[in-house]
């Protein structure tokens, strides 16, 4: 009977005997083919042509598979796949549109009065058309839908759009001057904001109603007068949020009452001191940099 260690030490034998076979297995016309491609561009003046990864992108599941049956791929394999996915990644993370034709230029620039978006007669001209719509991506707070569309000049584009059901955030005002704020842990940038308080529109709620509800959930404040301010899209490259902002008066203390995952503070700061951080950079909440300046501009023409 051959005992069990016989057994491991052979098997070990023969995957060492069969990768120093592989590894000596690459046909030498290969090697020539590529001599010879290298001397014919070199003779050009000329790089010789870039070979492609072994291990692509797209050769992931078979190379985490070699990985689980203990296949050992040679070192420049590894380097290769390690390339290809920061290459993917970069690539992702750094998409400035299609680049690949410029048949077309900008519109000469035209001194004239301010004409808002879709009252010109050229806009027609720069519109795009839904052909379809897909949903790539389902979340808590918001949806990211992929949208093929036809260009201006016929060819098709695809545009990821994240799906929003909008917002409000009030600017409220207390008797003395000051302005409500809240202190909050924000994940995506990984530190506490100072932001005015603001809140998710619920399916069918009215603005206002949301931002009655947001104001005292958030700080407790209760508010006699709400005016609406201005609406702002956050991100229209990209996004469909609209954000509704609000001017709270008349403020009383009650009771808050933040979400179960919302941890907040309570800052009242004088306006001037927050306009001051606004223009010297130090608040970089969108929102609250247009409420402030709006806020402030209205106080300024009244006064």
């Amino acid at each position: 009977m051959v005992s069990k260690d016989s057994k491991r030490d052979q098997s070990q034998d023969d995957a060492t005997q069969a990768k120093a076979a592989a590894r000596q297995a690459t046909p030498k016309d290969d090697a020539g083919e590529k001599d010879a491609a290298t001397q014919g561009h070199a003779g050009l003046g000329a790089e010789p042509p870039e070979e492609e990864p072994r291990y692509s992108t797209a050769d992931e599941d078979e190379f985490m598979d070699d990985l689980a049956e203990g296949v050992d791929p040679d070192g420049s394999e590894l380097l290769d796949h390690a390339i290809a996915g920061m290459k993917a990644s970069t690539g992702a993370f750094t998409f400035d549109g299609d680049r690949s034709r410029h048949d077309h230029k900008s519109g000469a620039p035209q001194s004239r009065h301010l004409v808002l978006g879709d009252d010109d007669p050229r806009d027609k001209d720069l519109t795009e058309h839904v052909l379809d719509e897909d949903v790539i991506f389902r979340g808590h707070v918001f949806n990211v839908d992929r949208l093929r569309v036809r260009l201006p000049d016929g060819a098709e584009a695809e545009r990821d759009v994240v799906r929003h059901p909008g917002a409000v955030a009030i600017v409220a005002l207390t008797e003395d001057g000051r302005i409500c704020l809240v202190r909050q842990y924000r994940a995506p940038l990984g530190r506490v904001t100072v932001e005015i308080p603001a809140g998710k529109l619920q399916p069918g709620e009215d603005p206002l109603d949301c931002a009655r509800r947001e104001l005292q959930e958030e700080t407790g404040m209760k508010a006699q007068k709400m005016a609406f301010l201005t609406t702002i899209a956050t991100s229209a490259g990209f996004a469909d949020e609209l954000i509704h902002i609000y001017m709270a008066t008349g403020l009383s203390l009650a009771e808050s009452s933040p979400d179960a995952d919302e941890f907040i503070n309570v800052d009242l700061v004088e306006l001037p001191e927050l306009i001051d951080a606004v223009l010297d950079g130090r608040i970089e909440d969108a929102k609250t940099v247009v409420g402030a300046l709006v806020c402030d501009a209205v106080a300024r023409r009244l006064g």
